[in-house]
């Protein structure tokens, strides 16, 4: 295999020292390009991730316009509850929409753990044609939901502020609610196993509604399933986990076999070397709404954000997804400044 022309991202995954720390955005690959939105109006969007031409046109879209350090693939978490089984449309204006949730165990023996190859060959197909236009430019990133955030979404039918049905659920429902999760894990597992396999370079579990368990609840109805995909990935390769809201969590996904920790813009810096014991890289942290600031304000916070975590052991990136109402010239900018990063 031929080797990366940038490495910087896989360095800084191995702990290793870095001239400067790499970069990219979460949802880079998306709403925010005028590149994007073109494809949008012509394909819905099941049909963009389900299309290896266009997933894999719309990924290396921002490799080539604000020129991020590391690809990461164009797809949905919730790509896995569809190979499951589950239906699920995206609609306008509301977003991910599943007209049959699941609310008793006669829905969860309806699930199934699918052929990920059968189902879910589209992927494995973006990712050979991904690697093929990014020339080793970069590494690339695959990734999925954490089994917790898939049950949400599952289980509620649709996005909440609060996912009450999913946790009811959990509360009510235990055993239903596990042998979920336990399915949901299962398909993860050797989902990411092929997407190794066909080439990405690390992967990205995304706990996007982790925060709205307890501590307590989250090691049960979260992070336990999350670590048995760790455990499964770990030995094949660089595992990185992102928990919104989850700083409660840090020290005991820091005891993991992850090469890396997601951190949103609630947690400061030192708050989350302190909880992870400043062993572990971390990735984050800068707040997708402050890209609305002036340039020159993005880019003195951009390095003040770099001295806060140190250089060395640490990803840059936001602390959720990039917004679509972002001018490029802004993501541009966040990434140029981590470029002309100097201690």
């Amino acid at each position: 295999m031929e080797a990366l022309k940038n490495d910087l991202f896989l360095k800084a995954l191995d702990g290793e020292t870095v001239e400067r720390p790499p970069v990219w955005m979460m949802r880079q690959a998306g709403r925010y390009l005028p590149e994007f939105m073109a494809l949008k109006k012509k394909y819905d969007f099941f049909t963009r991730c389900r299309t290896p031409e266009l997933a894999s046109d719309i990924t290396v879209q921002p490799i080539d316009i604000v020129k991020p350090d590391a690809a990461i693939l164009f797809s949905d978490i919730l790509v896995i509850p569809q190979a499951m089984n589950i239906e699920v449309e995206m609609k306008e204006g509301i977003g991910p929409w599943l007209p049959n949730p699941i609310r008793s165990q006669k829905d969860v023996d309806q699930v199934i753990i699918p052929n990920v190859n059968e189902e879910l060959g589209y992927v494995m197909d973006a990712i050979k044609m991904t690697k093929e236009k990014l020339e080793n430019r970069v590494p690339l990133i695959g990734f999925a939901g954490s089994p917790w955030t898939i049950l949400c979404y599952a289980v509620q039918g649709q996005g909440s502020k609060n996912f009450d049905l999913a946790k009811g659920l959990c509360f009510s429902q235990p055993e239903a609610a596990h042998q979920l999760l336990q399915k949901i894990t299962d398909t993860t597992i050797a989902y990411l196993k092929e997407k190794v396999k066909t080439g990405v370079n690390a992967v990205q579990i995304f706990d996007s509604w982790g925060g709205m368990l307890s501590p307590v609840d989250y090691q049960e109805f979260s992070w336990q399933y999350m670590n048995q995909i760790v455990e499964a990935l770990a030995p094949l390769t660089k595992v990185i986990v992102f928990g919104k809201g989850c700083w409660f969590a840090m020290e005991t996904m820091a005891k993991s076999k992850a090469s890396a920790l997601g951190v949103d813009w609630t947690c400061s810096a030192r708050n989350a070397r302190y909880l992870s014991g400043g062993n572990i890289t971390l990735q984050g942290n800068f707040d997708p709404s402050r890209l609305l600031s002036p340039i020159p304000d993005i880019k003195r916070m951009v390095k003040q954000m770099i001295d806060e975590f140190g250089k060395d052991k640490y990803v840059v990136n936001l602390g959720h997804g990039i917004l679509p109402n972002i001018p490029v010239d802004h993501a541009k900018a966040f990434i140029d400044a981590v470029k002309e990063y100097s201690a």
